[in-house]
């Protein structure tokens, strides 16, 4: 048996803002018993941590410093996953849209990216992990048996977006939020780092118009092709 056979298996989802794929992979990892990253709470974490210092999010040596020495730690509470940051639940305060358009930004540093790898890696743990993020599959875990790479069209995840935040209460432009997307979309597609893009041996889904239980059954077939399990 191979030193790979033997580490756990990882489900890698990575693709766009807005396609579905953090809901997909906790729903995934509650039916698999399997341990869950949310490599995207990473890099917001550590734009939380940069806006709340006041840095500079165009100095990268110092955004690399901040990356490598956050306090952070993920706690499950009621089926969700807590992000906590020197002690306090940031959970909500990570999704508020000027972290979202940070991170990106931040993401796209090879210095921030260097300093979070190994810290996504460890993650890895038995009896499995599935990975949510944007380079799962090329990157983090480039072993992983079962990568996925879901997507959908930028109108739909707008659109996704436009009724989450409505249901918060929270007024926003539909036209503008398509506009971040694209923009968001563009950033991380044309990154120096780990660029946005599926793996070679990813299965591509594209969720426009499909429900999530759909995609969720589309996913749990490949985990029983390849892991044997599900």
């Amino acid at each position: 048996m191979t030193d790979t056979e033997q580490r756990p298996p990882v489900v890698a989802i990575d693709g766009p803002s807005g396609s579905g794929k953090g809901t997909i992979a906790r729903l995934l990892a509650e039916q698999l018993g399997y341990s869950l990253l949310d490599s995207g709470a990473l890099y917001r974490l550590t734009a939380l941590a940069a806006l709340e210092r006041e840095a500079d999010l165009s100095d990268e040596a110092t955004l690399t410093e901040i990356a490598a020495n956050l306090d952070i730690r993920f706690e499950l509470h009621n089926g969700d996953t807590a992000a906590i940051l020197e002690g306090q639940d940031v959970s909500r305060d990570i999704r508020m849209e000027r972290v979202s358009m940070a991170a990106s930004k931040v993401a796209a540093m090879p210095g921030v990216r260097a300093a979070l790898l190994q810290r996504q890696r460890d993650f890895r743990q038995s009896p499995g992990l599935v990975a949510d993020g944007r380079d799962m599959g090329t990157t983090v875990f480039p072993d992983a048996p079962v990568k996925v790479f879901l997507t959908a069209s930028a109108e739909e995840r707008a659109r996704r977006r436009f009724e989450q935040l409505r249901e918060k209460g929270v007024s926003v432009s539909l036209r503008d939020l398509l506009e971040d997307i694209r923009a968001r979309d563009a950033r991380d597609m044309n990154r120096e780092a780990s660029p946005l893009a599926p793996a070679e041996d990813a299965v591509e889904l594209d969720s426009t118009g499909v429900d999530i239980d759909g995609v969720l059954q589309q996913v749990m077939g490949l985990v029983r092709e390849r892991i044997g399990t599900g």
